[in-house]
């Protein structure tokens, strides 16, 4: 009997503590008290989500600012693009629209997120195609291999933003949001990717901006559905059903692969570190030095170089029977020290001491290049006229029959008080034995040389 007392009050407790801890809750974190008007947030809502006319404008100014800031790596710039795009319109449009079953406005959120979507992406993508830079800088690879971490990030800033503008208090959420799920960068990237052909950088950022997409509207959705939002029409319960199980597939199908990518990072980085606390407790002692190390996952080796007092075989085997106590008990040890870390080191300076060669030979190369293209421009102009001679000579000789012969050339032509040469087109006409010629007809056969040479001036010479 004391048992069944003692165990009624343990459960008299518990359920004291439940409702102390509801009412706690519910006091700090109740969000109905501050709910603002359901209908004026509606229309708010949906008044964003059409893209015409000055909000297109705004639009793709918003995108060439995001790529000039991606293109010349400048995280100030990306903000700002990112401040005064008005994409997440349609995208709180369509979970408004799927939380308070409205179908008309779901309609028009996703046509509009779709406009909105092709004129980014094709204005970033003329962009990239015209400017003369084309390398991928740090802030546009950094939208080109989406994480699970993406997906926590467009979950609690659409999330945020849907509080904010149900709300009666809105404060500076709305530019933190549109900073945080970053809408603007992955859609540039997506041009950028078009206008390279780089097939992997646009799958990784359109990737990316769809996550945005799906977690921002599934924020939104779930936020309407805590705040109690009234349906715009009662869906049958089959209807409901079918609206909730593609919810899942569609958060599922996003998520997994950026699972994936996140589960190799976290993979690759937790070995790393295990490596590097190996090396650090194991490997590196006094008159030792580790001079680097990497790990060779084709081969299951992990690889170090090792220069100073040489490490014994039988230090080296104890490590390596240690190495499973750092997670890395798949891994063989492989230490390169004595001459073989010497002629390592050897081939890493050739190796450098070889680039900075072929650096030089390089800027050789192209130096000569710029000369022979200077010479063959030269080399060009003189050969122009001795092809031209022939041809403006027997024109010449019917406009001016007293003409017997014409000459074309480059003269330099130089003063003394100064070390400048200039080369002038010269043309010398030979007179034929006893003809004249007045001059008013040598005034008008320089004049017609001239505009058959296509020259400003020239030196023009008559002999007799």
């Amino acid at each position: 009997m004391e048992e069944r007392n003692h165990g009624e009050q343990i459960a008299m407790l518990a359920k004291r503590l439940w409702q102390a801890s509801r009412a706690l809750v519910d006091r700090f974190f109740d969000a109905m008290p501050d709910k603002a008007d359901e209908a004026a947030t509606i229309r708010a809502i949906s008044a964003d989500v059409s893209f015409r006319g000055a909000r297109l404008w705004v639009l793709v100014f918003a995108i060439f600012i995001a790529s000039l800031g991606l293109n010349v790596n400048s995280t100030a710039v990306i903000i700002g693009a990112m401040l005064i795009s008005p994409l997440m319109g349609p995208i709180i449009g369509m979970g408004l629209a799927v939380g308070i079953n409205d179908f008309a406005l779901l309609k028009r959120s996703v046509k509009n997120y779709g406009v909105a979507t092709v004129v980014s992406v094709a204005t970033a993508t003329v962009y990239f195609m015209i400017t003369p830079i084309d390398e991928a800088q740090s802030e546009l690879l950094a939208r080109t291999a989406p994480t699970l971490y993406d997906v926590l990030i467009a979950l609690c800033g659409g999330a945020a933003g849907f509080v904010a503008l149900a709300t009666k208090d809105k404060g500076n959420v709305l530019p933190g949001v549109a900073i945080a799920t970053a809408l603007m960068p992955p859609l540039c990237t997506a041009g950028f990717g078009l206008a390279t052909g780089n097939v992997l950088y646009f799958l990784g950022a359109f990737y990316l901006f769809f996550i945005n997409t799906v977690f921002i509207a599934l924020a939104t959705y779930a936020g309407a559905r805590l705040l109690k939002f009234s349906p715009v029409a009662q869906g049958s319960a089959k209807r409901q059903a079918d609206v909730k199980r593609y919810i899942v597939i569609i958060v599922v199908a996003t998520m997994t692969p950026a699972a994936i990518m996140t589960y190799d990072i976290v993979r690759d980085t937790v070995l790393e570190a295990n490596a590097r606390r190996f090396v650090a407790e194991q490997l590196d002692n006094a008159g030792t030095q580790i001079v680097s190390y990497d790990i060779d996952r084709d081969s299951m080796a992990l690889r170090v170089v090792a220069v100073g007092r040489e490490l014994s075989d039988s230090a080296i085997a104890a490590a390596g029977r240690l190495i499973g106590e750092y997670k890395m008990g798949k891994y063989a040890l492989k230490v390169i020290q004595g001459t073989e870390s010497d002629s390592v080191m050897q081939l890493n300076n050739r190796l450098t001491t070889m680039r900075a060669t072929s650096e030089n030979y390089s800027a050789i190369i192209r130096d000569r290049e710029a000369r022979i293209a200077y010479l063959q421009a030269r080399l060009n102009t003189y050969e122009q006229y001795d092809a031209m001679a022939p041809e403006v000579a027997r024109e010449a000789a019917t406009l001016f029959p007293a003409l017997r012969s014409l000459s074309l050339s480059l003269s330099a032509q130089a003063t003394p008080d100064t070390s400048l040469v200039e080369q002038l087109p010269t043309a010398i006409a030979t007179l034929k034995r006893g003809a004249a010629l007045p001059n008013a007809d040598r005034r008008r056969l320089a004049d017609w040389l001239e505009t058959r040479l296509g020259v400003d001036s020239l030196v023009f010479v008559i002999k007799n």
